[in-house]
């Protein structure tokens, strides 16, 4: 009964990290509009992201030290890692993230960066001993990228944006940053991995922004508002997540994440107005839901196997 409560906390507190992912997705384009970011002006979006994650992280480690949080030995080794988390979690996953969505549908985006998720499972195995290698495993993986290559489909053939590539790699620096977090999640603080790791990549990506010629952005009413939103939702989202980590199989987690393109379809339909009902959309979340499933049916045969033995 207990190990049931348990199950159900975890897949509750994972349902409702993918619900704060899913409306960041419309609100990150309603950030644009409120700072009056061009699409096109990379510099700008490069420094909306990291003004919000060097705040984010900040605070992050703020509450960690003030919560005498501490980190395993040997610090320079974890950190080390922490700081890797951030080049992937953050500099690059958020960098194609940010560039990506400013030409496509917060939806569309969402549903394709569930190809990190769809790898994930179905090559697990390359990244830890107990996962193991399966033939279904492989074909779930070629029908969710069917899937992914479903939402690109229209009536003169199959085409891939540059910004639907940029999600893509997103979305393979997610399950990176991911193995890793789940690597040290167990004997470390969330706001700890999450605080450096977001208070690097955001002050990375002001510094990159700078480079290129962008400016700190200009506050008003509006844009504060869906500013402080956002900050807010990204610190719970991370935070919670990194503690289902610790309790959770990725693999799981990672069939649960698919709930996150369904709340951005629906956040994106609501607050963006988005045409959500495309026949591809529904195709796609059919094969990728497919993929997934299929790749982790084996781990769970396996598993019966061996206790009917």
């Amino acid at each position: 009964m207990i190990n049931k409560l348990k199950g159900l906390k975890t897949i509750l507190l994972s349902l409702l990290v993918m619900a704060i992912w899913g409306v960041l997705y419309p609100f990150v384009k309603i950030g644009y509009e409120a700072f009056s970011i061009n699409g096109s002006d990379i510099p700008s979006i490069l420094m909306f992201a990291g003004v919000r994650f060097a705040i984010c992280g900040l605070i992050l480690c703020a509450i960690a030290f003030f919560k005498k949080d501490k980190i395993e030995a040997p610090k320079t080794k974890i950190v080390g890692i922490i700081l890797i988390i951030g080049l992937f979690a953050i500099i690059l996953h958020y960098s194609f993230t940010y560039i990506g969505l400013s030409s496509t549908d917060s939806s569309k985006t969402a549903l394709i960066k569930q190809l990190g998720a769809l790898l994930y499972v179905c090559f697990a195995f390359l990244f830890f001993k107990s996962e193991k290698f399966s033939v279904l495993k492989i074909v779930g993986a070629i029908i969710g990228f069917l899937g992914i290559v479903a939402i690109n489909f229209n009536p003169n053939g199959i085409s891939f944006t540059t910004g639907d590539i940029l999600i893509i790699l997103a979305s393979i620096c997610l399950v990176v940053s991911s193995i890793l977090n789940k690597v040290i999640a167990k004997k470390n603080s969330p706001f700890w991995i999450n605080g450096i790791s977001q208070f690097f990549g955001g002050i990375v990506l002001i510094i990159v922004s700078l480079c290129l010629g962008g400016s700190m952005l200009t506050f008003n009413l509006k844009s504060t508002l869906v500013f402080s939103f956002i900050c807010t939702a990204s610190m719970a989202g991370y935070v919670l997540w990194n503690y289902v980590l610790k309790t959770a199989d990725l693999s799981n987690l990672f069939i649960i994440k698919f709930a996150e393109p369904l709340f951005a379809c629906v956040f994106g339909a609501i607050l963006l107005k988005e045409d959500i009902f495309k026949w591809q959309y529904l195709i796609a979340f059919i094969l990728i839901s497919v993929g997934i499933v299929l790749g982790n049916r084996t781990k769970k045969e396996k598993k019966n196997e061996s206790k009917n033995i």
